[in-house]
């Protein structure tokens, strides 16, 4: 059976000249007659979501550098400089004549300057443990992103070429039409000008084939249309002129498919980045459950004194001073907020969890919904090969017996419509059947985006 459809595509796809294959330099140029896997290829070198996407990955992991750069060596230098117009007054007790109450006195000099260099060190602290620990699932978080949008710039590029492809073969179906239409209106309107029928029949004639022009009419300006989708989802920004190469070995292969193969969900990246952000929420719980544990850093000061009366004399002398110590700090009470997080965290993944019994009902009807279609899609390319014989022996037959004169030219009109709408639908039934196989390998998630 396969076989036999096989082998009808290829007849009806050699019906259109062959074209030459194009040449590109690069994934980043394209120009001429290109191939189904070099718009792909191009797509995914120029899509403006793709490049998006990678935007987005580099903007991930700059933000995971931020977070983990708290465990490196937080170092500051600094410096003051201050100039009192009246030195400060300290009181005191007298100790010479304690009996003789307080007394006051101005100290320090007039002029401070204390330029200082400190270093932290984190030992321990929930926020950078909670970095260090996500910082792996977010990266892969991106590139399952990358991922998801590279299926989806296969998928619809694919379709758009497949869609274009559609119309360059309908106008060719078309352009047929039109020479047996005309070749039936010069034989009416020699038959009606030797008085062997009347004008009816030319006139029929007459608007067949008008309706014919009028349909190829419609069709071809349809087509720099489709033209300009596919190059919207490719990415082609410049108005680059390309023209489809009819690869007839490759959209044989295209056709199909093991519709034995078992579905296995967790091909599919949209399950694949729930279960990224279910094990991220995971660590988001973990991470308020040991909002409980202190912070632990270490610090380290030098300062350089300057201390003078004088201002011009400020910086010939220099009292310094250096130190080392830790910090510790244990959140003992904040109002229950650390409960209430943890609560909400965890709702959070229960809520996941139902996303994930959803998605996976989702997906199996979308499985079972394109393999219907894929297979509906097989039958009816079959039936309409087999409407195209027939509707072909047909016509030949009727306009031979209308030339002798046994049939009427509306009979011949019938035979023709009928030829060229089984064509019509043979072409759409092989479309049908590629897109539905797009959709059936995307529901198993066996779209190849290595191009």
């Amino acid at each position: 059976m396969l076989r036999r459809l096989s082998c009808w595509l290829l007849l009806l796809l050699a019906a259109i000249p062959r074209l030459a294959t194009g040449q590109t330099g690069n994934a980043d140029t394209i120009s001429g007659v290109v191939s189904l896997g070099q718009c792909i290829q191009f797509a995914l070198q120029n899509q403006p979501a793709l490049k998006q996407s990678l935007i987005d990955e580099a903007i991930q992991k700059a933000n995971i550098n931020i977070a983990l750069s708290s465990w490196l060596p937080q170092a500051n230098l600094n410096a003051n400089l201050i100039h009192y117009f009246e030195l400060p007054t300290t009181v005191t007790t007298n100790f010479t004549n304690p009996s003789a109450g307080k007394i006051a006195f101005q100290s320090g000099v007039y002029n401070n300057s204390t330029p200082q260099f400190s270093a932290t060190e984190n030992i321990f602290n929930n926020d950078v443990l909670y970095a260090a620990t996500t910082a792996k699932y977010y990266k892969v978080q991106s590139k399952q992103e990358i991922e998801n949008t590279k299926i989806n710039v296969v998928v619809d590029v694919s379709k758009a070429y497949y869609n274009v492809l559609l119309s360059m073969l309908q106008i060719t179906i078309l352009d047929e039409d039109i020479v047996r239409l005309e070749k039936s209106l010069k034989d009416a309107r020699s038959q009606y000008e030797a008085g062997i029928v009347d004008k009816v029949d030319y006139k029929r004639a007459t608007i067949a084939l008008n309706t014919s022009k009028v349909q190829l009419k419609a069709a071809t300006e349809a087509l720099p249309a489709k033209y300009a989708q596919l190059r919207q989802l490719m990415g082609l920004q410049d108005g680059t002129n390309i023209e489809l190469q009819v690869d007839t070995a490759a959209m044989l292969q295209e056709i199909n498919y093991d519709t034995t193969a078992s579905l296995d969900i967790a091909n599919r990246i949209e399950y694949q980045q729930l279960q990224t952000t279910q094990t991220l929420q995971k660590q988001n719980t973990r991470y308020y459950k040991n909002a409980f544990l202190p912070s632990l850093s270490a610090y380290y000061n030098y300062n350089w004194v300057y201390q003078n009366d004088k201002f011009d004399q400020l910086y010939n002398k220099q009292y310094p001073n250096s130190l080392v110590g830790l910090n510790f700090s244990l959140p003992l009470f904040q109002g229950f907020k650390r409960t209430q997080n943890i609560r909400k965290s965890k709702l959070q993944e229960e809520r996941l969890g139902w996303d994930e019994v959803n998605l996976k009902l989702q997906i199996n009807s979308e499985y079972e919904q394109s393999l219907a279609t894929y297979k509906a899609s097989l039958e009816a390319l079959g039936m309409a090969k087999e409407n195209v014989a027939i509707a072909r022996e047909v016509y030949d037959v009727v306009f031979l017996q209308y030339r002798e004169g046994v049939k009427e030219y509306l009979e011949v009109i019938t035979a023709e419509s009928d030829l060229k709408t089984s064509q019509v639908n043979h072409l759409n039934a092989v479309f049908q059947l590629l897109v539905s196989r797009l959709d059936l390998q995307k529901s198993t998630g066996s779209i190849n985006v290595n191009y």
